[in-house]
């Protein structure tokens, strides 16, 4: 009996001692690992992954620990989130792109523009059978031929704010009609030219516009192909005189396929615009830049 009590003791001595021997730590030399994902099956990868390092660290010893993979977690979600987002928005940029080039090609061609009148002559005005007028900003010239031998005495030349009458007497008027604008009567004046032809110039009330048609009922001249007089721009008054380079620029640049005077103002306005409200979207507006 009392060598059995001896050996029980010895016994729970050993069990004492093996319970304050420290525990020993994880080895730190680096160990390798061999996995392979399954994209069907993460979550046994994620399963291997951790049972490796509970196996060859001391990770999962920190009380921590589960926060730790938390934050870990919610990291890789956010670059995963964002990686997805841009992923989306190049997938959609290149679907508008496709949209837009298929209904670029299918699109069809624009309209050719339709004349706006006939081309002017040298005066910019128009040549007919019995008379012929021109015009510049400030005046319009009319020409009628007659029988060689024709007096004064024998013509009718009639005119009013917007009316012209001309032609012999005793026989149907050459020219009867509505004006296309008003004129200064006043300023207005004819005359027997070689006995053979009658000239009559007319002061337009508006000295900063082109006449379509001089007689109400007349084929139209295309004003946009009118030659303005430049060697006499000087005489004009400052107003007029920008008129009528600012519709020479114009006519130029439509020629060229530029824009305008008036297009390049607005240009010039959004752009301004643009400068000071850099933080807003200006679709459309990369070819003013």
């Amino acid at each position: 009996m009392a060598k059995l009590s001896e050996c029980e003791e010895d016994n729970h001595q050993n069990q004492i001692q093996s319970q304050k021997k420290p525990m020993q730590k994880k080895s730190t030399t680096p160990k390798p690992f061999n996995a392979t994902l399954d994209p069907t099956k993460p979550m046994a990868f994620l399963e291997t992954v951790f049972d490796f390092v509970s196996r060859e660290s001391d990770l999962f010893r920190s009380d921590s620990v589960l926060k730790d993979i938390m934050v870990m977690l919610r990291s890789v979600k956010e670059k995963a989130d964002v990686a997805e987002r841009k992923r989306k928005e190049m997938i959609m940029r290149r679907m508008a792109e496709e949209k837009r080039a298929e209904a670029s090609a299918s699109a069809p061609p624009p309209p050719k523009e339709e004349p706006k009148g006939l081309v002017p002559n040298k005066g910019n005005g128009l040549d007919f059978d019995k008379y012929s007028w021109g015009q510049n900003l400030q005046e319009v010239t009319i020409n009628v031929p007659v029988p060689p031998g024709t007096k004064s005495s024998s013509i009718i030349c009639e005119m009013k704010n917007k009316h012209v009458k001309i032609g012999l007497k005793g026989q149907p008027p050459i020219i009867d009609g509505e004006l296309y604008l008003s004129i200064k009567v006043e300023d207005c004046f004819w005359s027997l030219e070689d006995q053979k032809s009658i000239s009559v110039l007319m002061t337009k009330q508006n000295k900063t516009e082109w006449w379509k048609y001089l007689i109400k009922g007349e084929p139209e001249i295309d004003i946009q192909k009118a030659q303005p007089e430049t060697s006499k721009l000087s005489d004009l008054d400052l107003e007029t005189r920008s008129t009528v380079e600012k519709m020479m620029f114009d006519q130029r640049q439509k020629s060229m396929g530029l824009p305008t005077s008036g297009e390049i103002q607005k240009q010039e306005i959004l752009k301004k615009f643009m400068a000071e409200r850099p933080d807003m979207n200006y679709p459309g507006a990369g070819q003013f830049v």
